[in-house]
């Protein structure tokens, strides 16, 4: 889907990556350049719909002029600037936030993961077992979707998704401090008892699995998720009048889930409970 920005055009301006030219509008990131560069720089917090946490740290880069290396995400890119990310020093801290991160919680169903510890050649075993920051079974407790905190790395996306930044539920927040920080509802209680929506738009965020829809956590337990055989149709929802683009995830001829694409204009990848949960009614049970 194309969607065409309104508003005054922006400017460009022009800096430079890896010692070639590139061109953004005024107002974007260093990641915005290097992606218009065409270089391929990892990132888990990094959000389209999202403002930038600068909690993951695996997209950092070099900055002529700039004493430590910065995050690519939130930092703005500027006219003439010089841009570095393949340097000796950048890879050195991508590879132990790779460590640190994979070595403390499981990355199994995180995209790319397994690739970029690959690419950076980074270790997590080297820190032993008892590197393992939860460990706990993930919470099922509704029907909807699971939390499984074992594979949560802090990037804090649901809370900003849950909070100002969108839906204005306030259900989600962080318990803790330090080693003991984690993901949290009112109260550490169960969902039911909270005031989440169940509109899932935690998920949606979530870069690592740790919020999972119900079906593909079941789906997953039981060997059968196979996202290659899936196939994604758009359809509009057809619960309100708001107007909600549906992504149906399809496999063997059953939904298996339903997002929202990020770039739509009316939902930016929000759904509420219906739209995202509410496809049953729909599917050929025969």
């Amino acid at each position: 889907m194309t969607v065409t920005p309104l508003g005054i055009p922006r400017r460009l301006l022009e800096c430079t990556v890896d010692g070639e030219p590139a061109r953004v509008p005024e107002g974007s990131t260093v990641l915005d350049a290097c992606r218009a560069a065409g270089k391929d720089i990892p990132t888990l917090c990094q959000g389209d719909t999202l403002r930038p946490k600068n909690a993951c740290r695996v997209c950092v880069v070099e900055v002529e002029g700039s004493r430590t290396l910065v995050p690519a995400c939130s930092r703005t890119a500027e006219p003439g600037m010089e841009v570095r990310t393949d340097t000796e020093r950048a890879r050195h801290s991508r590879k132990i936030v790779l460590e640190l991160l994979a070595s403390s919680v499981d990355l199994s169903t995180t995209p790319r993961a397994a690739e970029w510890i690959k690419e950076y050649e980074a270790k997590p075993d080297r820190f032993g077992p008892d590197a393992a920051r939860v460990n706990e079974q993930p919470r099922i407790d509704n029907e909807l979707y699971v939390r499984d905190y074992g594979k949560c790395i802090l990037c804090y996306k649901c809370v900003d998704a849950c909070g100002d930044q969108w839906q204005n539920s306030f259900a989600i927040s962080v318990a803790g401090r330090g080693f003991d920080a984690r993901i949290a509802v009112e109260h550490d209680a169960p969902l039911t008892d909270s005031a989440c929506v169940y509109c899932g738009n935690c998920v949606e965020v979530c870069p690592t699995g740790a919020l999972a829809p119900k079906t593909e956590f079941d789906m997953r337990a039981a060997g059968t998720w196979d996202e290659s055989r899936q196939t994604r149709t758009s359809t509009v929802c057809a619960y309100c009048g708001v107007g909600c683009t549906l992504t149906l995830h399809v496999q063997d001829n059953e939904i298996v889930k339903v997002t929202s694409p990020h770039d739509n204009p009316v939902t930016h990848g929000n759904l509420c409970i219906k739209g995202r949960f509410g496809y049953q009614h729909v599917q050929n049970r025969g």
